[in-house]
């Protein structure tokens, strides 16, 4: 099972080297997470959305892979609208729970901060296939070949958990034992599915002892992960973006650095 399809494959970004989208997803989130303003979070917002087309997403398949964001995003603005530090004029006051200008200007920061580092992220790595990772963390970046190869071949079971899980549902289905009782029907599937696990995962670990991937020594690679101009590219509207946010922000006096002194 891939994380690529065929229609993000014809996007300018698709081909590009999966370190790069790493890279570039990490300076744009780097500035954020050490701010909590709504003007450096809405800049950098700004501009990934003029990116986002260039990664080859239809408008149906980007809705269906950012859903998750656009309802965790709204849903930790109203927590810290309810319960954030107030601040200026007091709207409602109940209990633990008081909406002020202060709580209102944090979640809308938050909002917007959310969006800013979740989407890009995202959208980069749907185009990211895993074998490409792999090679690129192990040639490029230098990790150990063991923990990259490792970390490839659990990435890929994660397709054959789900297959195994809706295939138990449907077996204990059909012998008429997954009518009642959820919760119990849930512990048993899931006990049944990690002694599944553990046997598939003793089974592949010595595959690839026999295959030579724990051996010492230095190793080949069937694709050489290359890192050029388009890369770079990359990496520099990623740190562009950061940038302009953190620019813009201090010129508007909006910077808020969490880590300071309060």
């Amino acid at each position: 099972m891939t994380l690529l399809d065929g229609r993000a494959r014809t996007g300018a970004v698709a081909r590009i080297n999966p370190v790069a989208k790493l890279a570039a997803s990490g300076l744009v989130a780097i500035p954020l997470v050490f701010t909590l303003d709504w003007v450096s979070a809405a800049v950098a917002l700004v501009l990934e959305c003029f990116l986002i087309p260039f990664a080859g997403l239809r408008w149906g398949e980007f809705w269906r892979r950012t859903w998750p964001v656009w309802i965790a995003a709204p849903l930790t603005a109203v927590t810290i609208a309810l319960y954030g530090e107030a601040g200026g004029r007091v709207y409602v006051e109940w209990l633990l729970i008081r909406i002020s200008d202060g709580s209102l200007e944090l979640a809308a920061a938050t909002l917007l901060r959310v969006l800013a580092v979740a989407l890009p992220s995202v959208v980069l790595f749907i185009t990211v296939d895993p074998t490409d990772l792999a090679d690129g963390l192990a040639q490029i970046v230098r990790l150990p070949a063991r923990f990259v190869l490792g970390a490839l071949a659990g990435l890929r079971m994660i397709g054959l958990f789900i297959d195994d899980w809706r295939s138990l549902e449907l077996a204990r289905r059909a012998r008429g034992v997954a009518d009642r009782g959820r919760l119990r029907r849930f512990a048993g599937m899931a006990f049944a599915l990690l002694v599944l696990s553990i046997r598939r995962g003793s089974k592949l670990a010595t595959a690839m002892e026999a295959r030579g991937f724990g051996a010492p020594g230095r190793r080949t690679w069937a694709r050489t992960s290359t890192f050029g101009g388009r890369e770079w590219a990359l990496i520099a509207i990623g740190a562009g973006i950061a940038g302009s946010a953190v620019v813009a922000a201090a010129v508007a006096g909006t910077w808020n650095f969490i880590l300071g002194p309060s």
